[in-house]
């Protein structure tokens, strides 16, 4: 994801007067300049920092609606309308079954350990950004059965 596709649907968003969709795509620029200063990289944004942090705050957006009282309605629409949005510039995940293809075929001989710390160390750089961290506990867990 470029940044600048995120600036441009921030403006149409403006220019729609669709407020929430403003608010959520601002949030993400806002939330990818930050990172992009904190690393050092203020001139040059890379589009894997955008997704790292479109992942991010989609991350939040989940933690957010999960723990949000079901009572309080109005906020838990609010939150799933942001998530709903930032779920749109989110960059697409590996399915369960392609995360247990990958391992099966290029880690088969650290699976056969059974050892699961081992196991997540040398297989969680192959999957930064492209799945989810708890699909990937979930499965390497049942392997180690």
């Amino acid at each position: 994801m470029k940044i600048d596709v995120l600036r441009k649907d921030m403006v149409s968003a403006m220019k729609e007067h669709n407020k929430e969709k403003k608010d959520a795509i601002s949030s993400l620029i806002e939330a990818v300049k930050k990172v992009a200063i904190d690393e050092g990289t203020r001139d040059n944004i890379t589009d894997e920092l955008v997704d790292k942090v479109v992942l991010k705050e989609l991350k939040v957006c989940k933690e957010q609606i999960d723990s949000c009282p079901k009572d309080r309605v109005e906020l838990l629409n609010e939150y799933k309308k942001r998530e709903e949005y930032i779920k749109f510039y989110a960059p697409k995940l590996l399915s369960k079954e392609e995360i247990k293809k990958i391992i099966n075929e290029k880690f088969s001989s650290v699976v056969e350990s059974k050892n699961k710390g081992q196991i997540m160390k040398v297989i969680m750089p192959e999957f930064k950004g492209k799945a989810d961290g708890k699909d990937i506990n979930e499965i390497v867990e049942e392997l180690c059965k």
